[in-house]
């Protein structure tokens, strides 16, 4: 009997299970996928080129469609479905239940891929940066294991998770970013620059796309050590040497809730909680790292503390960098409108970002409710995500989006703007006023960056 399969995506690792699972499996036909999350994606091809017809007998010599989730129950019943297999990341565990729930009522079974059998194997050491959700800092942890791995005379290569969203995915198959011209080139959208953008500025090589058989290729050639920067609180792709896993100080015990989190946090040889110093007490985060070790029935696991430290900066006419009075000044006691990161802010489920932060931190006298100024796509972000009210995501999927986003930020009464994505928003928008760019680092000390080095002493 021929498995007739449903892959539920949302543009990352529903790709790189079929290529590196499902096309190769006899006895499976794959007969499209859906997406969620992310906005544009259905009514897209995934290719041919890139379906390994040459190895199974030219099954998609079409390729495959990809279709909204909100018609799962359609399309089962449409391609006969036998099968639904879960591929995308940062779910509660009620939504998976639920979609287990309309999965199995159309009489089709619901499955959950083991990352061991879908990660590749690098003929380097794999340094894997997870999570437990979106937004708790993994590409902060990535860059500063980065330089750290630099320091030590190492050449590194990151790796980023999947951000496809280019309507023509084959020209998005191996990526190679080294610098702030690729993003151009590549025709990056807002949420591909905020995880690219910095690792460029710190000459952190990256590497992204959809064949990350032929990425991870690449990457050898050029790295004595890979990291993967992970998306989400999605698992590596590689089969990795070394697995940190981050969690969130401001969201204790999501790492119980959130699929595939709980994954990352038992697979993981160090847990690094995030975010300390956004806390009243640094106690309640040794509190958090004990239930941690109560939960995975391991009292011997290494857990180090870590600070997310937000910084201003600002820039004048031509460029040049404002000194740090005349920063303080354009958010003192000022109304400030705050943008921060999008996927953070919104399937993250936080209320803030770094952004947000930065205001309180520098006196801003009101943060304003960017609400009543939304304009087209954003209108419907904000009845999404309703716990949203004194921070706009800087969502920008897409070209209208991004015009939305501007006519938004440019509608709103406001002395000063602060961003907390990780971009120079600037670049891509025109925000029409002044601007102060949130930056944020990890910063450990001495204990903890001692505990750090001692589970990366294997590849050092």
């Amino acid at each position: 009997m021929t498995e007739k399969v449903i892959i539920l995506g949302a543009a990352g690792r529903d790709f790189h299970d079929f290529m590196s699972y499902w096309s190769l499996q006899p006895n499976v036909s794959v007969v499209c996928f859906t997406s969620t999350q992310i906005p544009g994606i259905g009514g897209r091809l995934f290719p041919p080129e890139m379906c390994n017809n040459h190895k199974n007998g030219n099954r998609y010599p079409y390729g495959l469609m990809i279709y909204d989730q909100n018609d799962l129950e359609a399309l089962i019943e449409e391609h006969g479905a036998t099968m639904c297999a879960l591929a995308y990341s940062d779910i509660s565990y009620d939504s998976v239940q639920s979609l287990a729930a309309r999965v199995n009522s159309k009489g089709c079974k619901f499955i959950q891929v083991p990352p061991s059998l879908t990660q590749l194997h690098s003929s380097k050491p794999v340094v894997a940066i997870c999570a437990t959700r979106t937004g708790t800092g993994k590409s902060q942890t990535t860059r500063a294991i980065a330089d750290y791995l630099k320091k030590k005379g190492k050449k590194i290569v990151v790796v980023r998770h999947p951000m496809p969203y280019d309507k023509n995915l084959l020209d998005q198959r191996c990526q190679r970013y080294e610098v702030l011209e690729d993003l151009v080139r590549y025709k990056c959208t807002i949420e591909e620059r905020e995880e690219y953008e910095l690792h460029i500025e710190e000459e952190n090589l990256l590497y992204a796309g959809v064949d990350y058989q032929m990425i991870l290729r690449e990457a050898e050639k050029e790295a004595d050590i890979v990291l993967w920067d992970g998306g989400n609180n999605d698992f590596c792709f590689f089969k990795p040497t070394v697995t940190i896993c981050v969690a969130d100080a401001l969201r204790e015990g999501h790492e119980e809730h959130y699929y595939p989190g709980e994954i990352n946090m038992r697979m993981a040889d160090l847990v690094l909680i995030n975010k300390v110093n956004s806390l009243q007490s640094p106690d309640l985060a040794s509190s958090q790292a004990q239930h941690i070790r109560d939960f995975l029935g391991k009292q011997d696991i290494p857990i180090i503390l870590g600070n997310s430290v937000v910084t201003p900066e600002a820039r004048g006419p031509t460029g040049q960098l404002l000194g740090d009075s005349v920063v303080k000044d354009m958010v003192y006691g000022k109304k400030v409108l705050v943008i921060d990161d999008g996927p953070t802010l919104t399937h993250g489920g936080m209320p803030f970002g770094a952004g947000y932060v930065l205001a309180k931190q520098m006196g801003a006298a009101e943060i304003v409710d960017p609400r009543q100024a939304a304009k087209g796509s954003l209108v419907g972000v904000f009845q999404k995500f309703q716990h949203l009210e004194k921070v706009l995501p800087a969502m920008g999927y897409d070209e209208r989006q991004v015009s939305d986003l501007q006519e938004t930020v440019r509608g709103v009464d406001c002395d000063c703007i602060i961003t907390g994505t990780p971009i120079n928003l600037e670049n891509v928008i025109d925000v029409g006023k002044n601007c102060v760019r949130a930056r944020y680092c990890l910063q450990l000390d001495k204990q903890n960056m001692t505990f750090l080095e001692l589970a990366l002493k294997p590849i050092v």
